[in-house]
């Protein structure tokens, strides 16, 4: 399985259908990797994360093993999935309780992250970075020559 499925972030545009174009460097990889089956979930962050659906089917194996009382985390995740296709346009759709819930309008950032995808709103997104950035740095990224 690759490394990573998706290097950048451009800003893509939601559909009035509520859909997403995956962009082009990460199509033929998706393909190979899960015949273009994806599942979309909520993400701790306020975001979405675009699993691969054999990465996703490895997460729910993770999750399901949780003790019981972690029942209200693993309901999160696996209420709330929806399992889509990519279509022959290169699109997703993004179900409109997951786009309500993740605050997702219009303008998106489509990030890979190793072997998922987080699915932002522009707006939410350019606000948590400059919460990030106005935080500490980690001493491990502290320690790295840049």
């Amino acid at each position: 399985m690759a490394e990573s499925i998706l290097d950048g972030g451009p800003i893509l545009l939601l559909d009035g259908k509520g859909r997403v174009t995956i962009p082009t460097r990460s199509r033929e990889a998706l393909k190979a990797m899960c015949e273009d089956r994806l599942t979309i979930t909520k993400s701790l962050r306020r975001c979405l994360t675009v699993f691969p659906r054999p990465v996703w089917e490895a997460f729910q194996a993770k999750i399901l093993a949780w003790p019981m009382d972690n029942d209200d985390w693993r309901r999160i995740f696996l209420a709330s999935a929806s399992h889509v296709e990519i279509d022959s346009a290169s699109r997703v759709l993004v179900a409109p309780e997951l786009r309500e819930w993740a605050g997702i309008e219009r303008d998106v950032y489509l990030f890979g992250m190793g072997k998922r995808f987080e699915l932002w709103d522009k707006a939410r997104y350019d606000a948590h970075e400059a919460g990030v950035m106005a935080a500490r740095a980690p001493e491990e990224l502290r320690n790295m020559v840049m």
